[in-house]
C-alpha cells in the first residue's frame, strides 16, 4: 500500500460538540481508510475530553485516537488557539506498525507488547505524560522496555488529560510507531548557556548550597554578571540552572528554574531535586537565540528528511507553554518559522507543562517529529 499524507483540521467553539464537528466537517470526514487520528484540546475543554473521544469513536471508523489536552493547542497555518479548540489529524497507517499503550511499568508494559516488540525496526514511543507523575526515572523506564525513542509532552491538566484510543489512567501513554513509518525528530532550546559547566559539591533536595567548592550564588553572580549585579530579582525567570544530558552529541541540557535566592548562605533554590556530584551550568532565557535555534532544528530535520528520500506524512510539534508570543515577537511566530524552513504540511500539537525527548524531561524547548513514509 501507498502510506497517505495525513489531515488536519481544528475547530473553536464554546461547546466541545460544535469544536469537534467543526474539525471533522474541515477534514471533509473521517474515511474508513483512515486508521489512526490525534486528538488535542485546550484547556477550556479538560472537563470534556472523555465525551469527545467518545463521540469520534462512535461516529467514525477510527479507534486508535491519541492526545490528550494542552494549554493551547497548534495546527499548521493558524494562530495557537487559548480559548475552547479542538485539533485533530487523521491518517492511514499499516495496523501492525502502531500500538497503543496506557500503562508504562517497565513489567507490565514488556509483558504487554513484547511480542509486538519483536518486529522488525526499532520503534518511536509517541508519549503523553501526566502533570503530576512526572518523575524521568518514568521516562528512563518506559525507553529501557520498549527499546523506543521517546518524543512528547506533558499535559496541562491533571486528571483525565490523555488518550490512547480511550481515557488512560495516570501515569504515561501514547504510541509506539514503527516501520514502514519513520520518524524524524528535532529538538530546540529555548535558553542559551552563560557560563561552562560545573560539578555539584553540595546540596539538599532542591537547595543547592555549593558548586565547585563555592557557594552557589557566588557561582551564579560571576558568569552572570550585570544581569543580576545589581538586582537579584532581575534572575527570576530569566537565569535558570541546567543539567547537561548525558550521551547527548548536540550539547542538549535539561532546565530547571530558579525559584529562590538566599543571599545570606550564597544558596540557590531549584524547581526540582539536585544532586551532589552531578554537572550543572546556568543558562539565560533568550528570545533571539530561541529563534536562531528554532531554525537551526528545523533545516536539520528537513536535511535529514531529504537524506531518507521518503515523502513526508504530516507532524508534531510540542512547544513549552513559557514560550509562544512572550519568545517569538507574535502568536502563531514559532509555527511560522518551521513553515518557511521545512514548507506547508500537516501539523497539530499542543502547549506543554515539559517536553519529552529521548528519555528526558525537558522545560522551555520545542520537539517536533515528522512522519515519513513511502511505499509498502
Amino acid at each position: 500500500m501507498r502510506l497517505k499524507r495525513f489531515r488536519t483540521a481544528h475547530g473553536a467553539a464554546q461547546h466541545w460538540g460544535l469544536a469537534t464537528k467543526a474539525c471533522l466537517d474541515a477534514l471533509g470526514g473521517v474515511s474508513t481508510d483512515d486508521t489512526v487520528g490525534w486528538v488535542y484540546v485546550s484547556h477550556d475543554f479538560a472537563g470534556d475530553l472523555g465525551s469527545i473521544v467518545t463521540f469520534l469513536r462512535e461516529t467514525t471508523s477510527v479507534r486508535d485516537w491519541i492526545g490528550g489536552v494542552g494549554f493551547a493547542v497548534h495546527v499548521a497555518g493558524i494562530e495557537p488557539v487559548e480559548g475552547g479548540a479542538v485539533a485533530m489529524m487523521v491518517g492511514t497507517l499499516p495496523a501492525d506498525s502502531v500500538r497503543l499503550f496506557d500503562d508504562a511499568d517497565p513489567a507490565t508494559f514488556r509483558a504487554a507488547h513484547e511480542d509486538w516488540l519483536r518486529g522488525t525496526g526499532v520503534p518511536v514511543a509517541l508519549v503523553h505524560g501526566d502533570p503530576a507523575q512526572p518523575a524521568v526515572a518514568q521516562l528512563t523506564g518506559l525507553a529501557e522496555a520498549s527499546g523506543a525513542f521517546l518524543v512528547g509532552g506533558l499535559m496541562a491538566t491533571i486528571e483525565d488529560n490523555r488518550v490512547a484510543g480511550t481515557l488512560s489512567p495516570p501515569g504515561l501513554s501514547g504510541a509506539l510507531i514503527r516501520a514502514p513509518v519513520g520518524v524524524v525528530v528535532g529538538l530546540t532550546q529555548g535558553c542559551t548557556p552563560i557560563g561552562r559547566p560545573h560539578q555539584v559539591t553540595e546540596a539538599l533536595d532542591n537547595v543547592l548550597m555549593s558548586i565547585d567548592g563555592r557557594p552557589a550564588l557566588q557561582v551564579l553572580r560571576e558568569e552572570a554578571g550585570d544581569i543580576i549585579a545589581r538586582d537579584l530579582r532581575r534572575a527570576a525567570g530569566y537565569i535558570h540552572a541546567a543539567a547537561p544530558v548525558v550521551g547527548s552529541d548536540n550539547g542538549d541540557y535539561a532546565v530547571r528554574s530558579l525559584t529562590g535566592i538566599d543571599p545570606q548562605h550564597g544558596w540557590l533554590a531549584l524547581g526540582s531535586e539536585v544532586q551532589t556530584g552531578e554537572a550543572l551550568m546556568f543558562v539565560c532565557r533568550d528570545a533571539n537565540a530561541a529563534q536562531r535555534d528554532l531554525r537551526r532544528m528545523a533545516v536539520d530535520v528537513r536535511d535529514r528528511i531529504r537524506r531518507r528520500g521518503e515523502p513526508v506524512l504530516g507532524a508534531l510539534y510540542i512547544s513549552c507553554v513559557a514560550r509562544g508570543s512572550s519568545m517569538f515577537g507574535s502568536p502563531g511566530r514559532e509555527l511560522k518559522i518551521l513553515e518557511e524552513e521545512l514548507g506547508t504540511l500537516p501539523l497539530v500539537g499542543f502547549s506543554a507543562n515539559g517536553e519529552i525527548c529521548r528519555d528526558q524531561l525537558y522545560t522551555y524547548t520545542g520537539v517536533l517529529a515528522v512522519f515519513v513514509g513511502g511505499a509498502q
